[in-house]
């Protein structure tokens, strides 16, 4: 994660904060149109499983500060403050392989990376078979944020990457920039120091979940 001076600018881009967020997830879960419903507005029907590296960028207001999300699909975790843990609630080894996926995000991401459960395709309610209470227990027993979201007509999906955005801002705001850290430009999360959020101060539901 990058921390710029406001009035650094490139190509008239300006920004606070630079947080690289991953999607990760089994194949065909809808992580590329959860990336460009965020980033662009659009999803595509026919969307085709990435191939390769694919990210986007927006920039957004936290608590008065711009932030740049920088979303990688199917990309490293490496340097990644954030990530959106996806399955399909059609499918239920989508669901049986977050496990995997989870396990996978810790042993390579850094220790207090803020990770968000996501239950897409929740517009094709007659096919679920994935039950919320399922999902959530899950999340709550991970310390994961959880919620439920549809590319497709845009529910939830703002809400998911803002929450996520959130949080990391809220997490890296209270840690002091070192007299190098402020001299490079530059601040990480350190590995190391936990991440603990509480009912109380989330805006969430059971402990992490998101209410739709």
């Amino acid at each position: 994660m990058a921390r710029r001076p406001a009035s650094w600018e490139q190509g008239g881009d300006e920004y606070d904060y630079l947080f690289k967020v991953v999607l990760i997830g089994d194949s065909g879960v809808g992580k590329s149109n959860l990336l460009s419903r965020f980033t662009k507005n659009s999803f595509a029907l026919d969307s085709k499983s990435t191939i390769g590296v694919e990210f986007a960028t927006r920039t957004l207001q936290v608590e008065n500060k711009t932030i740049k999300a920088q979303i990688w699909d199917t990309a490293g975790q490496r340097g990644a403050v954030g990530a959106l843990l996806v399955y399909d609630v059609t499918k239920v080894m989508t669901f049986e392989n977050v496990k995997r996926w989870l396990k996978e995000l810790r042993d390579h991401a850094d220790s207090n990376i803020v990770v968000m459960l996501i239950g897409n395709k929740i517009d094709l309610r007659h096919l679920r078979s994935v039950a919320v209470e399922d999902a959530a227990s899950f999340a709550e027993s991970e310390g994961l944020f959880f919620i439920e979201t549809s590319a497709l007509d845009a529910t939830n999906v703002e809400k998911a990457f803002q929450t996520v955005l959130a949080e990391i801002y809220r997490v890296i705001s209270k840690k002091p920039l070192s007299s190098e850290e402020s001299r490079s430009g530059s601040s990480n999360i350190r590995e190391g120091q936990s991440i603990q959020v509480s009912a109380s101060n989330s805006s969430t539901l059971t402990s992490r979940c998101c209410s739709s």
